[in-house]
């Protein structure tokens, strides 16, 4: 019965029959487990929603609707015409990401609000209730007076219940790149100067932890919040304008039964359970792809970040020598993937410019991409290449079939730096075409992630995160920015932070430098990045020549997986550190990160279950460099104690004892 041997559906309009009691002007729906729930209201003639987990409010009444560019908001003025109700429990399979099985299990009320009148116009909200979070999404039935009309804005509030600590992403503007630091604030200094980032995650006084976050973006803006202006504790919907022709203005164009993404309110007793949430792909659709064996997670080496160097090569660069390098680099370390950056193709090597005469489907005089691609395939490594959007979308057909032809494994796609609906747009029509060529993508330059990895499972990982490039040019690469990045940009999705740099020195040492980087991190965090960063394509992206002088740990980098069958926060707390586990088949693997504070840290093994297993244990030495590691028997009973130096981490590989690692 495939993914939904488990699936019960069960739909009725009986109110009480799936957690929604109806009052007048009200509608409650609660989760499976009772202890959210979402309120719907047409209280004076506003359409609102509240928020409240195990009886206390998390979000207080706030305003629902939509702000047109003809008639006015539709927000105000509506009452409740009609509802109703459904419960869904279903398991459905990941082809790639965090887990493997997910449950879908949530309560769904369909609330219809209108104007007054006969010609009144029509709202529709759908919201469901997870036992992890509520989530609602509008929709505008076909009706004749909004023919032609613009969604300018929305009227979408998030009104706090108390001044809660919470970390937020200002980016300041639209049209970035979407990569900056999560920095705490308290929401009374939210500004209405500011334009927040998704995910704004927020904890409250009893430790309640709860992110704001967007999910199923497809024909629409994307979603950016700020603050209020008011009197008001909380924020507000602002929806990315139009880029694509500078006018700033139109946001989403309405079509036929126009549906917004997902406003979802993720929710956990603490931070870590918001980072097992599967909410943002229970909110996307199934993929379409009847074949996915072709799709297969892994690691690459690369070419860029370390500035091309590799053993062996006068003067390495974008050349076929070169390029052998890294292939056999890959090959030796049991490397799936070998992703050769820009400069490869006509026109390249100038990014973020595009020359005239630039041509994606050519490779410059000095790389033999033939040759590459069979000798890679000789060596077991397949080849991925990068390529700017613009040139790519003017080629795409030629391109993406010529890639096919080619042997081309994936393509990294670059500079996008909006969410406008045309570029929104832009991605699901790349990503259909990709899975329809047989390549995996990974988006740069990129939005965060909306849980497109399960419809489009061929996307593989995605930038719009501040990563490892940053230790190029700047310092702003800490061990704090580290352990925020797991209980905020990466709620949402995989993140291609670009792991692997090995030329690891304490902070007071660090010096940025644009061919081979230094990181002010120690090696256990490297190799800690492997398991707690997720991204079914990541980069080994340090040089074979760092490698080789420096090997300590990179046989851990080599066998660990990147695409997993269950995932767990062990413990953490926000910007301070994070113990995480992941399983793939019968193998565990732990890790472990700090701030520039060292902490010793603790790894009950109760996740286990039976047996015995050997421990792989790599932990942080008295040199950021060094790794002291040691091996021994554990069982569930066992905890394990892995202490962490400042800006620091460790690992540690659970194997079944009938077995040894391989």
């Amino acid at each position: 019965m495939s993914d939904f041997k488990r699936a019960l559906l069960i739909a009725a309009v009986l109110a009480g029959a799936s957690g929604a009691d109806v009052l007048a002007g009200e509608q409650i729906l609660t989760s499976p487990n009772q202890a959210l729930s979402i309120t719907l209201s047409d209280t004076g003639g506003q359409a609102r929603y509240g928020v409240t987990y195990k009886g206390k409010a998390l979000l207080k009444p706030s305003a629902l609707g939509l702000l047109l560019d003809k008639g006015g908001a539709l927000s105000r003025g509506l009452t409740i015409t009609g509802s109703a109700a459904a419960s869904v429990d279903q398991t459905y399979e990941l082809v790639v990401g965090k887990t493997r099985i997910a449950r879908d299990h949530y309560n769904q009320l369909t609330v219809d609000f209108a104007e007054a009148g006969p010609d009144g116009r029509k709202l529709r909200v759908i919201a469901r209730a997870y036992d992890d979070g509520v989530a609602f999404r509008y929709v505008l039935p076909d009706q004749s007076s909004l023919a032609g009309v613009v969604i300018r804005n929305e009227e979408t509030g998030f009104n706090f219940a108390a001044d809660d600590r919470c970390w937020a992403l200002n980016l300041g503007r639209f049209g970035t790149s979407h990569e900056g630091e999560y920095d705490p604030i308290q929401a009374s200094k939210f500004r209405a100067s500011a334009l927040f980032e998704l995910p704004v995650v927020c904890q409250t006084a009893d430790g309640t932890a709860f992110a704001l976050a967007e999910a199923d973006l497809k024909h629409y803006a994307g979603l950016y919040l700020t603050g209020r202006g008011d009197a008001v504790l909380g924020l507000q919907a602002q929806l990315s304008p139009s880029l694509e022709d500078g006018s700033k203005a139109v946001r989403t164009r309405i079509g036929t039964d126009t549906v917004s993404p997902w406003r979802l309110i993720m929710v956990g007793d603490a931070p870590g359970d918001l980072v097992s949430s599967n909410l943002m792909t229970s909110l996307n659709p199934p993929t379409a792809l009847a074949d996915t064996s072709w799709i297969k997670p892994g690691k690459a080496a690369w070419d860029w970040w370390n500035g091309s160097l590799v053993g062996g090569v006068d003067k390495p660069g974008m050349t076929t020598a070169t390029m052998k390098g890294f292939i056999d680099f890959a090959a030796q370390n049991k490397l799936e993937y070998m992703l050769i950056d820009d400069g490869w193709y006509v026109g390249s090597g100038q990014a973020p410019v595009v020359l005239p005469g630039t041509d994606v489907t050519r490779a410059i005089a000095e790389i033999d991409m033939p040759g590459l691609i069979a000798y890679g395939a000789q060596k077991g490594v397949g080849i991925m290449v990068w390529v700017h959007w613009k040139p790519l979308d003017a080629q795409m057909d030629d391109a993406l079939t010529a890639y096919e032809k080619w042997g081309i494994k994936g393509i990294k796609v670059d500079f996008m730096d909006r969410d406008d609906q045309a570029m929104v747009d832009y991605y699901h029509r790349l990503l259909t075409k990709a899975g329809e060529h047989h390549l995996m993508v990974d988006l740069h330059g990129a939005y965060r992630p909306t849980g497109l990895i399960r419809p489009y499972p061929n996307f593989i990982t995605q930038e719009g995160v501040l990563g490892a490039e940053y230790n190029k040019w700047s310092a702003r690469i800490t061990a704090s920015h580290n352990v925020t990045l797991p209980f905020t940009r990466m709620l949402l999705g995989p993140m291609d932070y670009t792991p692997g740099g090995f030329r690891n020195v304490t902070p007071a040492a660090f010096k940025n430098q644009f061919v081979l980087p230094t990181v002010q991190t120690t090696r256990g965090q490297a190799l800690a990045m492997y398991v707690v960063y997720d991204s079914p394509l990541s980069m080994v992206s340090d040089s074979p020549v760092t490698y080789a002088a420096s090997p300590a740990g990179l046989d851990f980098i080599s066998a660990v997986p990147t695409s997993w069958d269950e995932t767990r926060v062990l413990s953490g707390e926000i910007g301070q550190f994070i113990v995480m586990a992941r399983r793939k088949g019968a193998d565990w693997y732990v890790g472990a990160m700090t701030n520039e504070t060292g902490r010793p840290v603790k790894v009950p093994l109760t996740f286990l279950g039976g047996g015995t297993f050997t421990a792989d244990i790599r932990q942080d030495g008295v040199e950021p460099t060094a790794l002291v590691t040691s091996s021994r028997s554990v069982t569930t009973k066992d905890v394990l104690a892995l202490p962490l130096a400042p800006s620091g981490g460790g690992v540690v590989r659970l194997t079944p004892a009938r077995r040894k690692a391989g």
